[in-house]
This record gives structure tokens, sequence and C-alpha cells, in this order.
């Protein structure tokens, strides 16, 4: 999957999401994100799941889910550049490199993943979102999902993530954020708040259909840069500018 830089026309369609979803949460909301979000003392750690030698779980068409979650990831990660939002990213390739001792797939993902939990429990006052795609036996399920660790500001974080992406995506994306599996090792070594955002399902033909168009991408990572920027202009701010039905990370105050 062809990754690219967001060219100017399309920078006018994410900001249209993320005026809609800022419309919903709180009046001037943009314009104090934009003031704001530069001052913010938390680093967003933005981790596209999967990559290298593990390409996640594959579409009905043969696309592996670790180009789409790379490419959502280096959309949002252009995104939050514009609004001065400090980002770190656990990978910006398809491509990893490993120890010649990792001469096995299984060793490989261990690896990775080692590295990633180092560098994220290495970063002071961050926060975590993971970006993945779901898939099912069945072609039903379909939609969004987001999940969080028992970290305290994990639960408010996915919640802020969850609004985000029913106002850009549609009321359909009713699956409410759950707790992260144990299994998932990444986010439960995690040692800051840490949200799994899963933007759809592989295995229904509609979602698949969507996430192979950039426009749909772009339009993800726009939905998320738009939870991301609520999250953090809320702790700079103490939700001076909250509505009524605005959600505040609470817990992740220090």
């Amino acid at each position: 999957m062809k990754k690219t830089l967001i060219r100017p026309a399309a920078l006018l369609t994410a900001f249209c999401v993320l005026i809609t979803v800022f419309a919903h949460f709180a009046p001037r909301a943009l314009a104090e994100g934009r003031r704001t979000a530069g001052r913010a003392k938390r680093v967003l750690i933005i981790d596209p799941g999967h990559g290298g030698a593990d390409g996640g779980a594959v579409s009905i068409t043969g696309v592996p889910e670790s180009s789409i979650n790379l490419d959502i990831a280096l959309k949002l990660d252009q995104i939050l550049a514009f609004f001065g939002v400090p980002t770190v990213l656990t990978r910006t390739s398809e491509e990893l490199n490993y120890s010649p001792d990792a001469d096995t797939i299984r060793k490989k993902k261990v690896e990775d993943q080692r590295r990633r939990i180092t560098l994220i429990n290495s970063m002071e006052n961050a926060v975590l979102l993971s970006i993945h795609q779901n898939t099912y036996p069945s072609a039903s399920p379909h939609g969004a999902q987001v999940l969080y660790t028992k970290v305290e500001g994990s639960r408010e974080f996915a919640e802020v993530i969850h609004q985000a992406l029913v106002q850009a995506l549609g009321k359909k994306n009713v699956r409410a954020p759950a707790m992260v599996p144990e299994r998932v090792y990444l986010l439960n070594y995690a040692k800051c708040p840490a949200v799994l955002a899963e933007t759809g399902f592989l295995s229904n033909p509609a979602d698949e259909a969507l996430l192979k168009t950039e426009s749909h991408r772009l339009k993800l990572a726009a939905a998320l840069a738009a939870g991301c920027l609520m999250a953090l202009t809320n702790e700079q701010t103490g939700g001076a500018h909250e509505s009524q039905d605005s959600l505040l990370l609470h817990g992740m105050r220090q």
C-alpha cells in the first residue's frame, strides 16, 4: 500500500473532520487546541501495530493490516504536527531491523515488541495510542472499537477517542470502549495511559473496501487527531471551555 504525505487539498478534508468532531464536544475547541497544544506536556506515542515480519491480520483481498496501520499513523502524525503536539512513532516504515539472533518470525515479533515497550516506558509524561485493525471469522462485525488498559487515565482517554470516531464515522460504531485483553503484550506492559484503536474489520467487505482508500484512512487519522487534541487540550485548559458532554482526562492530570 502506497504511503504518501498528505496533500494540501486532502488537509482540507482532514480539518473538516476535525471541525465536525470538535463541534460536538465544545465551542472554540479547534482554536483552543491550536493555541495550547504546542505547550502540551504530554508526549503522544503513536504505535502503528505490527510491521516487519509481522504483517498482522490479512484482509479478505490480501492487504496486510500493518500497512493500513502505518498509513493512518503517519497521517495522524502529520495532522498533529500542525497543532504542535509532540509525538513519537514506534515505527515509520514497513521494514524493521532485527538482531542476528532473531532467526524466526516468532523471535522477530518478540524482539520488536520488547523494543517498542522499552521506547514507550522510557518516555516521560507520555500517553500511548496503538492503531490496529480488527478481524473475525464471520463477515458481519464492522466498525471501530477502542480498548484501554488498567493504568489510570486510560479509560478516559479511550472514551474521548471512541466519541471522536463515532462523530466522524457515524452512530453505527456503537461498541463501547472495553478493557484490553491480557494477551496484548504491548498495551499491558505500558506504564503510561494507553489505548488501542481498532478502526475497522478487515473481515467485513464494506470496512475493508473503505480501509483500502486513502480518503477513509485520512478520515480515520483526522478523527483520532481530534480525540487526541481534545484530551491534550482539556489537560492544558483545565476544561475552561468544556461543554456538558465533553470528556476530560481527569485521571491523566498530574
